[in-house]
């Protein structure tokens, strides 16, 4: 079993928000896989399916970002799940906006959320970092992810959020590879050839036969000068 946390603000105000891609990950999972409905659990709202072999509970938090790690905590004890059976989905201001990567352990690099989480989980989960850009400098950071993601951005947000669902069957199974291949597919598809052909090279038109003009009378003439 494995449980995959979406990390965002709960209400319609937070909704899409920066702050919460993480929800909106696991909402489009919770849609594509027939996950049974959202219900009220662990200081958050929980939905259960299945993806490929593995069981999986999709958690979203409701206790706000910086409290998230009481729901995690209290979830991860109830189906009796070590740090290693958890995947965190959360914004990331140091990846550029579209560019997703997973990360096993390490630090939290100051996100109120995670550090919630190695507060009462630890550091050894799994991390989904889903790059949302930096506003330049750190005075603007809470302004910055607590905005609205802007108009521009949806091309690109919503080939992410399809490419993590795409790749979420992998990374149940800890096959982590395939799911940033997933993910790729979505967010960097390979270009396919336009089958154009290039153009043929320019051929000199053959020179006409040379045609006599002379009369016969003249010809005769000129062969016997």
């Amino acid at each position: 079993m494995r449980l995959f946390v979406g990390l965002g603000n709960p209400g319609t105000k937070y909704e899409k928000n920066r702050h919460n891609i993480g929800f909106m990950v696991l909402d489009r999972i919770a849609s594509d896989h027939g996950f049974a409905p959202w219900r009220a659990k662990f200081q958050g709202q929980l939905s259960e399916g299945r993806l490929g072999r593995e069981k999986v509970i999709l958690l979203k938090p409701e206790t706000f970002m910086n409290l998230s790690g009481q729901s995690v905590g209290e979830a991860m004890r109830f189906y009796k799940l070590g740090p290693v059976d958890v995947v965190v989905f959360h914004d990331e201001l140091d990846l550029a906006p579209g560019k997703v990567r997973v990360k096993s352990g390490g630090g939290h690099a100051g996100h109120n959320g995670l550090r919630s989480i190695h507060q009462h989980i630890g550091a050894d989960y799994d991390r989904v970092r889903l790059g949302i850009g930096h506003p330049g400098h750190k005075d603007r950071v809470a302004a910055y992810v607590l905005s609205d993601f802007a108009k521009a951005d949806q091309d690109w947000l919503d080939d992410v959020i399809r490419g993590c669902s795409d790749g979420a069957p992998y990374l149940a199974d800890a096959e982590p590879a395939k799911f940033s291949n997933a993910v790729a597919q979505r967010t960097a598809p390979p270009r396919s050839s336009t089958g154009t052909k290039p153009p043929k090279p320019k051929t000199e038109k053959a020179p006409e036969p040379f045609q006599d003009t002379r009369s016969p009378l003249v010809r005769l003439k000129d062969k016997f000068s």
